[in-house]
C-alpha cells in the first residue's frame, strides 16, 4: 500500500526512469510527468512530503548511530539553472542537517587533479545513517571533460564502466543511489539567467560562462545521451527530472527520496539498555 499523495497517477520511480531507447532530445522539459496537480497547490503537498522525507531520514540517522551503515545518496546532475540548489534548499534541507552530507564539486583543485577523478568523490561518500547529497559529481569527467575535451576520448571513453563499477561497489556495500539528470529548456535557462542579471541579490549566482555553455547545448545533449544510455544500471538506475516547473522538480524528487528510504525497510533502532531500570533510575535522580 502507498501513501503517495492522490495528485499522482504514477509513481515517479517508475515514470520518470530511464528506459533504454529513450532520448534526451524528447526530454519536454515543462512537463509533469504523472503529476495532475498544479503550482496553487504544490506547497501544501511539498510541506507534507517534506514531513514524510524527514521522518524517514531521521530513522535512517538513528540506525546509523546504532552501527547501520546504509546510506543514501542523491546525485543531482544538470545544467546551470536547472535547479539543484533548489532542491537541495527545499526538499533535503527539510531532513536534519547532522543526518545531510552535502557536496558541491567544481573545478578540480590542484590537489584533486593529481589524483584519479573518482578520488575526490570517494572522499565525499556519506557515511552509514547519513544522506549524500552531490550538487554535480562524478558525470561531470564524462560530461564537460568530453564536451570541452579536457582529455582525449581514450581517457574519457573507459570512465563509463568505471562509473558503473563504482557505483556497483557503493550499491553492494549498502548505499542506495538515486540519481536524477535535470533537464531546464533554453528558454527557461535564458529567462533564469535574466533574472539573475536583473537582480543585485541574485549576481553572485551568475557567471559568464554560463553563456557560452549555452551555445554547447547540442554537445551536452550528446553527452547526457551517452551519459543515460551507459550508465542507468539495475544497481543506480537515472531518473529524467523535467525542470522548467520548479515546484514539479522538487515535488519529483521528495518522492524518489521517500520511495528510496522507504525501501530500505527501516524500523527505529531498539533500545540498547534495561528501559524500565532506566525510568527507576531517573525517577530517583
Amino acid at each position: 500500500m502507498t501513501d503517495l499523495p492522490s495528485q499522482w497517477t504514477h509513481e515517479p520511480r517508475k515514470i520518470l526512469k530511464f528506459h533504454p531507447g529513450s532520448k534526451v532530445a524528447d526530454v519536454d522539459p515543462n512537463s509533469t510527468p504523472g503529476y495532475t496537480g498544479d503550482k496553487d497547490g504544490s506547497e501544501e503537498v511539498q510541506a507534507e512530503r517534506n514531513e514524510r522525507f524527514a521522518g524517514l531520514q531521521e530513522m535512517l540517522y538513528a540506525n546509523g548511530k546504532s552501527g547501520d551503515n546504509r546510506s543514501l545518496l542523491l546525485v543531482l546532475q544538470g545544467m546551470d539553472t536547472a535547479g539543484k540548489g533548489g532542491i537541495v534548499k527545499h526538499v533535503v534541507g527539510a531532513g536534519d542537517p547532522m543526518g545531510i552530507r552535502y557536496t558541491g564539486f567544481g573545478v578540480p583543485t590542484e590537489e584533486e587533479r593529481a589524483h584519479h577523478y573518482l578520488w575526490r568523490i570517494r572522499k565525499a561518500l556519506p557515511p552509514g545513517g547519513h544522506v549524500g547529497v552531490f550538487d554535480r559529481s562524478h558525470y561531470e569527467d564524462v560530461l564537460v571533460v568530453r564536451v570541452h575535451e579536457l582529455v582525449p576520448q581514450d581517457v574519457w571513453e573507459p570512465r563509463y564502466d568505471e562509473i558503473n563499477a563504482f557505483e556497483k561497489e557503493l550499491a553492494d556495500s549498502g548505499t542506495t543511489i538515486v540519481k536524477c539528470a535535470m533537464f531546464v529548456s533554453l528558454d527557461e535557462q535564458k529567462r533564469r539567467l535574466a533574472e539573475r542579471l536583473d537582480r543585485s541579490d541574485k549576481y553572485w549566482k551568475f557567471n559568464p560562462a554560463d553563456i557560452d555553455e549555452r551555445l554547447r547545448w547540442p554537445d551536452y545533449q550528446e553527452a547526457y545521451q551517452a551519459v543515460l544510455d551507459r550508465t542507468s544500471t539495475d544497481h543506480a538506475p537515472w531518473f529524467v527530472i523535467p525542470c522548467d516547473k520548479k515546484w514539479y522538480a522538487r515535488l519529483a524528487i521528495n518522492e524518489l527520496l521517500i520511495e528510496a528510504l522507504k525501501g530500505m525497510g527501516l524500523s527505529w533502532p531498539p533500545a540498547g539498555f534495561d528501559v524500565e531500570e532506566q525510568k527507576k533510575r531517573l525517577a530517583q535522580a
